[in-house]
């Protein structure tokens, strides 16, 4: 015996998924990010996408026959965008779904309707899809949905979450707004604007967030982007790094597309790229 404790093993990654919603704006493209509850466990205060972990009702299989583009997707990979719609609903009142027959996305009133319905869900967050869908005899818009990126929390974290991002157009008849419980603000923002609140202070927002926002920046609008995402492969990244003074040096995969491989993070989120 060496007298050292043994090592424990890594926190299991809890799934998750969270959803990029974009819109062209009159400066660009603008994306929709909520502000955390302070009171939150995770991610206090902190600017971020609609997103969630992945219930067990996310994984039933009847959903695939109410997702339009589960073709070919294995159960997992279903589970993930059925999250995301859910977490969408849910924390942004954004509910991509089609009546049935239909190559529309609903409009607001139709969603104002389901929201009233099920507005008890929607409070306590607990919402199940497929009793939705076949409630409102909707078919979920799967195909709406483009992955986007791929994370997962470093294994020295207490907390992990082994995330897949989507990108989707938001639709044009929905209002996006923050539930006032979960979230307690929300804004539509560019993501040279969102970059340069980080960098002041003025919004607290964690790295995954900032990259991503980035890397949907580069694009001139959203349709753009879509097609950006579609042709991209997705790489995952779980963050390597250390504290050093100042805050953290973290390293991601170069394939990952973000255009930097090494960054330093400081407690506010300021990003100074390194390599």
């Amino acid at each position: 015996m060496d007298g050292h404790p043994a090592a424990r093993p890594p926190v299991p990654a809890r799934a998750a998924a969270s959803l990029l919603l974009g819109r062209d704006g009159p400066q660009g493209p603008e994306l929709f990010l909520l502000v955390r509850n302070r009171e939150s466990a995770f991610a206090s205060g902190a600017l971020v996408y609609p997103g969630g972990a992945v219930d067990e009702t996310d994984r039933n299989p009847a959903l695939r026959h109410r997702t339009e583009g589960s073709e070919g997707l294995r159960e997992d990979d279903l589970a993930f965008r059925i999250a995301a719609i859910r977490e969408a609903f849910e924390e942004c009142g954004i509910l991509l779904a089609r009546a049935r027959g239909s190559n529309e996305l609903l409009g607001r009133e139709r969603v104002d309707s389901i929201k009233r319905r099920f507005a008890g869900a929607l409070a306590d967050h607990c919402l199940d899809m497929l009793a939705l869908a076949e409630a409102e005899d909707l078919v979920l818009a799967g195909d709406h949905l483009v992955p986007f990126a791929h994370w997962i929390t470093p294994e020295t974290q207490p907390k992990r979450f082994d995330t897949h991002f989507f990108l989707a157009g938001a639709p044009p008849e929905q209002e996006a707004r923050h539930d006032g419980h979960e979230s307690t603000a929300s804004v539509w923002i560019t993501p040279a604007a969102l970059v340069e609140a980080a960098d002041a202070g003025r919004w607290y927002v964690m790295f995954p967030t900032r990259l991503n926002a980035q890397k949907f920046g580069r694009s001139a609008t959203v349709g753009d982007a879509l097609i950006a995402a579609r042709s991209a492969p997705v790489v995952t990244v779980m963050p390597r790094g250390q504290r050093v003074e100042g805050g953290r040096k973290l390293r991601i995969p170069a394939g990952a597309g973000y255009g930097l491989t090494e960054a330093l993070v400081d407690a506010r989120g300021a990003v100074t790229r390194l390599g």
